[in-house]
């Protein structure tokens, strides 16, 4: 549940906090360590049974957890997959149902990996293949996700439903979130930028993005480009000039800051090669910053269908398309982009309607 680790940690906090407000009782129980400090005040109550071992995070403390409280609750989900906790979770439950989120995790942007592909072919079988057939249902976030799930493993065999993900209202925008960004980004100085919010990984087309920027840089002058996130494993030090003096690496943004950021952005842009849902897009959304994706975020078409935003290839070249089909529109038109943006949030990401519906589902499910 480390809040470093992006969207799928903050995606299972946002249902679970909205299940506590509409009356539920939720406890997580997860793989972390104990005593890390973003858990010292984690607003649900949190089991860190972690530290696993080995790149599959298995964790003995976590499988006994389970058996010894399973019988305590009326649905239990098994968040992602490819780990321990999924397999622990089927043989804890020994006849109870339980539900799978796979957030994203069977996409099929693995393939390009000749690696990846061959651990996840002989996990599959004796491990996530059977997580997701005993299952009492499997949730997709889109209908995208769904069918992507069956390009990258034809044999999946599950009862499937798409049910919304969904962020909560975002607090309004006061002078204070803007003083807190400016902060972190103080040569900033006021300048109108595009922003970039997400982990600096491979996965978000960091590099694409850049790439793109320094083709388009020139033209507009006044622009500046803000790639905010966390750098876990140090691969944006091999990323080209980092150094642009209208680029700027604040590090990940929390609070204030975060939220001044997202205020006050000219668009959001992710150019990722898979996104599953994208907590960051649907909160630029909620804060009516239009968005500019690649068509490998899965929630493209409905953001695009709703006019929140535009989508491209995940190349250089759809990507350079992105900033300048948005850089070309008038100032009229951008108004009218925020506007949609917002209009987008309303009608498919809010938390409280998508929450609904997940628990509307697990009520029907679990009788």
């Amino acid at each position: 549940m480390d809040p470093r680790q992006g969207g799928t940690s903050e995606a299972v906090l946002q249902l679970c906090r909205e299940a506590v407000r509409t009356g539920h009782e939720v406890e997580i129980a997860s793989i972390d360590a104990p005593g890390r400090e973003w858990a010292t005040s984690f607003p649900i109550p949190l089991h860190p049974l972690g530290p696993g071992t080995s790149a599959w995070q298995y964790s003995a403390s976590f499988l006994t957890w389970l058996k010894n409280n399973i019988r305590r609750f009326d649905a239990v989900v098994a968040h992602a997959l490819w780990q321990f906790t999924g397999v622990a979770v089927r043989q804890a439950c020994a006849g109870q149902p339980y539900f799978v989120f796979p957030h994203g995790m069977l996409d099929p942007w693995f393939d390009q990996f000749p690696l990846k592909r061959l651990k996840k072919n002989l996990f599959w079988p004796w491990a996530e293949y059977r997580v997701l057939r005993d299952a009492r249902s499997v949730f997709f976030t889109s209908e995208e996700e769904r069918l992507g799930a069956h390009r990258s493993f034809r044999s999946l065999s599950a009862r499937e439903i798409v049910t919304p993900l969904g962020i909560d209202d975002p607090p309004v925008a006061t002078a204070t979130m803007a003083e807190a960004f400016a902060a972190k980004v103080p040569h900033l100085a006021g300048r109108p930028f595009l922003l970039f919010l997400g982990r600096i990984h491979p996965k978000k087309g960091c590099d694409l993005l850049l790439a793109a920027w320094r083709k388009i840089a020139p033209q507009h002058p006044g622009l500046c480009l803000v790639m905010a996130g966390p750098d876990i494993t140090g691969w944006g030090a091999t990323l080209p000039s980092p150094t642009d003096e209208r680029v700027f690496w604040p590090g990940m943004l929390t609070g204030d800051a975060k939220w001044g950021a997202l205020h006050n952005a000219e668009a959001f842009i992710l150019p990722s090669h898979q996104e599953n849902f994208g907590i960051a897009v649907a909160e630029s959304l909620a804060c009516s910053t239009p968005v500019l994706l690649s068509d490998k975020v899965n929630i493209w078409r409905e953001i695009t269908g709703a006019g929140g935003g535009f989508a491209e290839a995940d190349s250089l070249a759809g990507t350079e398309t992105l900033l300048r089909r948005f850089l070309a529109l008038s100032p009229e038109e951008k108004n009218a982009f925020r506007q949609q943006a917002r209009s987008c949030f309303h009608s498919h990401f809010r938390l409280s309607t998508a929450a609904s519906t997940f628990h509307q589902h697990l009520a029907r499910l679990i009788l």
